[in-house]
C-alpha cells in the first residue's frame, strides 16, 4: 500500500467512526450511501482494471518505453499530448491509465504532458463546453491553453527524466 492508499482508507474510518458517534441513522444512511456508489461505480472500475491489465500485457513495455519513455524527448511528450486529449471520462478512467502507462517505461515528462493534456483539452469535454460557455469563451480558453501540456511535459522532463 502506497501513502495515498493509507490516508484515504483512515479518512473513510475516521468519517465511519465520527458517523456512528453522530447516531445510528447517519451511520445507516452512510452505509447506504456507499452501497449506492458500489452500484454505481463497480462496473466502471472492474472495466478500468480490465482495460489496464489486458494493456500491460497487450501494449509491449518496449513500445510505450521507445514511445512515450525519457528516451523519446519532445517526440514523446508530443505523442503524449495528443494521446491525453482523446482519453474519455474523468479521473477513474486516466489515473490509473496514466499509472499503468508509467509502470510500463513511459517517462515522466509523457505522464505529465498526457495528464495535462487530459485536464485541458480533453475532446469529450468541448461539446459541453461549447454548450455552455459558448463559442469565444471557448476558443480563448482553448488558444490560453494551447502550448501548456507540451510545456509542462517539457519541464517535467528536464527536471526528472534527465
Amino acid at each position: 500500500m502506497d501513502i495515498g492508499t493509507i490516508v484515504v482508507l483512515i479518512l473513510a474510518a475516521a468519517m465511519v467512526v465520527i458517523a456512528y458517534f453522530r447516531g445510528g441513522e447517519v451511520a445507516a444512511a452512510g452505509w447506504r450511501g456507499t452501497f449506492r456508489a458500489l452500484q454505481d461505480f463497480l462496473p466502471l472500475f472492474i472495466g478500468i482494471f480490465v482495460l489496464i491489465g489486458f494493456s500491460e500485457v497487450l501494449i509491449p513495455r518496449e513500445i510505450i518505453a521507445r514511445w512515450l519513455g525519457p528516451g523519446a524527448g519532445l517526440r514523446g511528450i508530443m505523442i503524449a499530448s495528443g494521446v491525453g486529449m482523446l482519453i474519455p471520462g474523468g479521473p477513474f478512467v486516466s489515473f490509473p491509465l496514466i499509472a499503468m502507462l508509467h509502470r510500463a517505461g513511459a517517462g515522466v515528462g509523457a505522464v505529465v504532458a498526457f495528464l495535462t493534456a487530459w485536464s485541458l483539452w480533453s475532446l469529450t469535454r468541448l461539446p459541453l463546453e461549447f454548450a455552455i460557455l459558448g463559442p469565444r469563451l471557448m476558443a480563448a480558453r482553448l488558444i490560453s491553453t494551447l502550448f501548456m501540456p507540451p510545456l509542462a511535459g517539457w519541464i517535467a522532463y528536464r527536471l526528472f527524466d534527465r
